[in-house]
């Protein structure tokens, strides 16, 4: 099994994830990550959970204060996605990268619907509808930003542009190489538009939504779904492959996607629950649960470390790793124990993460937990305190509980560690006695 991991199974998924197309998902949807953080602070303020601040924040005003904040952090995230995704992916092939981003995120808006019907059936045009710069076009933004910025490329690569002469500013010279690329880019987009719109009577990213968004987020909700992610990450990682980042920057889009929609039907005033079309998967399920305390939940591991290892490789790395594993943060752990390519330490590894995703599958579906929306929380932030933020009491519990299992977990994989580490450190030692004398 070692071998064919190691020799044909890992070189596969690191070709596939050193991709330029892969790079550029994983690099660009990192840019919204800052407003989801800050929009969240708002989020958590016009959402308060005792009911007469919420009805002091709407009389005097200022809860549409707050609200326009989450519009402008929140609701945009698809049109960020696509500048990321399409700058990193121009980036990578050695061109200018701005321009290419640019028209990206001009032939994205061409692709959203540009009007609304409103309650009387009035028809308003000439909009952005936000609906669709969120979760909904989150997985077109993915498509448009790798398309626009491959065949921008394209044309660069073959010196297919308008050439300045030398003098001329960086920045000028930089739009004009832009103009035959994009011109041709937006010209195609148009003709795509109108094949929509005309022909299907809908726009690009609305077929996009049904056809793919729709049935991904499907898989990503169900528990087969969710149990395959939450196995290969710490899978990955037992072969010393970054297993949260590549898990995390394949399923990013649809997991933020599904925590978007979620948000919408509370803005909409409508119950967050499963049976109203809410999400159960969402970045905060992989996040603070999932890669709590590092990837494989290894808390129970770290604790036995601190307070009952006996030799002094567990003591000393339980000592070092107790503030960082509270930060989520355990690389030394799993190269210093070490827990990757590790036989005696696999189980616990693998299976920690895969009980705490049906744990927290079961509180979610069944309403032990309530849903998450779009609150989020940096990913360092320590375990009990992000559940509390990003779900109340009763997720903080459930982060709390699975946490104290992760020692029972690991607990008997990590004595026998710890002893035969022990006889060993005695053995070293009692040869070093013999040599001195």
């Amino acid at each position: 099994m070692k071998q064919l991991m190691n020799d044909k199974i890992i070189p596969r998924i690191m070709a596939f994830v050193n991709t330029k197309g892969i790079q550029a998902i994983k690099d660009g949807m990192v840019y919204s990550m800052p407003l989801l953080i800050v929009g969240s602070v708002f989020l958590i303020i016009t959402n308060f959970p005792i009911p007469a601040v919420v009805n002091m924040l709407e009389q005097t005003g200022i809860k549409a204060v707050l609200e326009q904040a989450n519009g402008a952090t929140f609701n945009i995230s698809a049109m960020i996605a696509v500048l990321g995704i399409s700058y990193n992916y121009i980036k990578l092939e050695g061109q200018e990268p701005l321009s290419g981003a640019i028209v990206a995120l001009g032939v994205f808006i061409m692709m959203t619907p540009a009007s609304i019907v409103t309650e009387s059936g009035d028809v308003v045009g000439g909009i952005i509808d936000k609906g669709w710069t969120a979760g909904k076009g989150m997985v077109g933004a993915i498509i448009v930003g790798l398309i626009v910025a491959f065949v921008y490329c394209w044309f660069l690569k073959r010196n297919i542009k308008i050439k300045m002469p030398a003098g001329v500013p960086e920045g000028v010279s930089n739009a004009f190489s832009a103009l035959v690329p994009g011109a041709v880019i937006v010209t195609g987009a148009t003709v795509i538009h109108g094949i929509f719109s005309m022909g299907f009577h809908m726009t690009a990213m609305e077929a996009i939504y049904n056809i793919i968004q729709t049935p991904l987020q499907s898989m990503t909700d169900s528990i087969g779904g969710a149990v395959l992610m939450c196995f290969l990450t710490p899978f990955l990682w037992f072969f010393g492959v970054h297993g949260s980042t590549i898990v995390g920057g394949i399923m990013t889009g649809i997991l933020q996607a599904n925590g978007l929609e979620n948000q919408a039907l509370i803005d909409k005033g409508i119950e967050l629950t499963v049976e109203n079309g809410g999400h159960i998967v969402t970045m905060q399920f992989l996040d603070q649960f999932i890669n709590t305390t590092g990837a494989g939940i290894t808390i129970g591991l770290v604790i036995y470390m601190f307070f009952l290892a006996k030799s002094k490789q567990l003591k000393t790395l339980g000592r070092l790793e107790l503030v960082p594993a509270l930060f989520n943060i355990n690389e030394p752990i799993l190269f210093g124990i070490p827990i990757v390519m590790n036989p005696m330490l696999a189980f616990p590894f693998i299976a920690m993460p895969v009980i705490a995703c049906v744990l927290q599958y079961i509180a979610l579906y069944t309403g032990l937990c309530p849903l998450y929306g779009a609150v989020q929380v940096p990913w360092t932030c320590p375990p009990v305190i992000s559940g509390f933020l990003i779900g109340g009491w009763r997720t903080a519990l459930l982060q709390l509980i699975i946490l104290t299992l992760s020692f029972f977990i690991y607990l008997p994989f990590i004595r026998r560690v710890d002893k035969m580490n022990l006889i060993e450190e005695e053995k070293t030692e009692k040869e070093t006695q013999d040599d001195e004398w």
